[in-house]
């Protein structure tokens, strides 16, 4: 069996983890499996790297950040393979470039373009453990490019899919994936299973436990994922196509989005290209939308409003002032205090009832809703932030979700 294994920075953090981490591939090993190990920078270090340039250069630029950045990850390989080969296990680091992976040219957030583990299966052709450096890639011109945030997931999966491995591994300080953040629901439950569209929605509803690109790009290639901790041999999520499971709730988990802004257009013309307008310059500037909400018209005059990411706010103020000139509107409101939170599962598909029971945990705690967007699989709503915790709680509450107690057997 070939096994693609990664480990978060968490599980890295300091040598006495590497160790652990090796001794935990050294058993996989034993098994008589093949591993092919992704990393992640230790710790914090990537916070500091940060900070670093900042306290350099007020906006470094992009190629020369992630020529900084991919530094993080390459000293962890570099380590684990040291311990590894200590421990009697032949193994070697690679760069993201060794490792085939080739990118587009948007630093900060590269796309992979193509991989060729050429290097990688000759290594382990001869016995060799490989250990990848996450979260970076190669431009056709050479240069470093980094994945983003949570980058390392998707070097993972996408070599798990170029390998044609038999599964991929998420190692964590986190048990899998829990019906809800359990720093804020402390009656939350690790869930056994998830379907990739479950798992796609609260990954970009704000679930920090995968990278939406890396799930996105497991369902496309069909790559079983197992979310599990480095710490602890509880037997985690896994995340495939369709998981069977006995009986599917309505809703399988909630999350939390913190870092949404709200941006209203207000008095805009109630005619055709509007909306067009508008959300054609912010997708020009790379700004994405999320929920959109436009009023009923009066005076022939429409309201708009919308949600994008909170870092987006400064970029996308000018810009939608801009655009309210070009349509004689009347004002633009900015709310950056709201928070998302959403109800997610594949059960509420067909099923009557959903939604009114999420507006009403809601309104038994007296939170307003100020917007509402909904998917076949997801609800969600735009609260004041200092209610969001307290709403998400009460949904968690509303579908006794502390009672989705179901697990799976370990498959190693």
């Amino acid at each position: 069996m070939l096994l693609v294994q990664k480990f978060g920075g968490s599980s890295v953090a300091t040598p006495s983890h590497i160790a652990e981490v090796a001794k935990k591939i050294q058993q996989v090993l034993s098994r008589g499996h093949q591993v092919v190990v992704v990393v992640s920078a230790m710790g914090d270090s990537t916070d500091h790297l940060v900070d670093l340039a900042e306290a350099l250069v007020a906006i470094p630029s992009g190629r020369e950040m992630d020529a900084l950045l991919c530094t993080g990850e390459l000293v962890t390989t570099a380590l684990l393979a040291m311990k590894l080969e200590q421990l009697g296990i032949p193994a070697r680091s690679f760069s993201g470039s060794q490792a085939g992976i080739h990118t587009s040219y948007d630093f900060g957030r590269a796309r992979i373009e193509s991989i060729d583990p050429a290097l990688l299966r000759k290594a382990l052709a001869a016995g060799i453990t490989p250990v990848v450096a996450g979260f970076q890639g190669v431009t056709a011109t050479g240069d470093v490019a980094t994945l983003g945030r949570g980058g390392s997931d998707l070097t993972a999966i996408a070599l798990a899919g170029a390998l044609n491995a038999d599964r991929c591994e998420i190692y964590s300080d986190v048990a899998g994936v829990y019906t809800a953040d359990p720093r804020i629901v402390p009656d939350a439950v690790p869930l056994s299973c998830l379907s990739y569209d479950e798992m796609l929605e609260l990954a970009s509803q704000g679930a920090q436990v995968l990278q939406t690109q890396a799930v996105a790009y497991a369902k496309g290639n069909q790559v079983v994922i197992h979310a599990r901790s480095t710490f602890h041999d509880e037997p985690g999520t896994q995340i495939e196509a369709e998981p069977v499971i006995p009986v599917k709730p309505a809703v399988t988990a909630v999350a939390i989005n913190r870092h949404v802004a709200k941006v209203g257009l207000l008095g805009v013309p109630d005619s055709p290209g509007v909306a067009a307008l508008l959300f054609s310059v912010l997708a020009e500037h790379g700004i994405n939308i999320e929920l959109v909400i436009q009023s009923v018209s009066h005076d022939n005059l429409n309201d708009i409003a919308f949600t994008i990411d909170e870092q987006d706010v400064p970029r996308a103020r000018s810009l939608v002032e801009q655009c309210l000139v070009t349509l004689h509107g009347k004002a633009v409101v900015i709310d950056d205090k709201v928070a998302k939170i959403s109800a997610i599962g594949s059960g509420m598909l067909g099923q009557p009832g959903v939604a009114a029971r999420v507006f009403k945990a809601l309104a038994d705690s007296d939170i307003n809703i100020q917007m509402i967007g909904t998917s076949e699989i997801k609800i969600s709503c735009i609260v004041a932030r200092q209610d969001a915790e307290k709403g998400l709680a009460e949904i968690h509450n509303a579908f006794g979700l502390n009672g989705l107690v179901d697990v799976i057997e370990d498959p190693q």
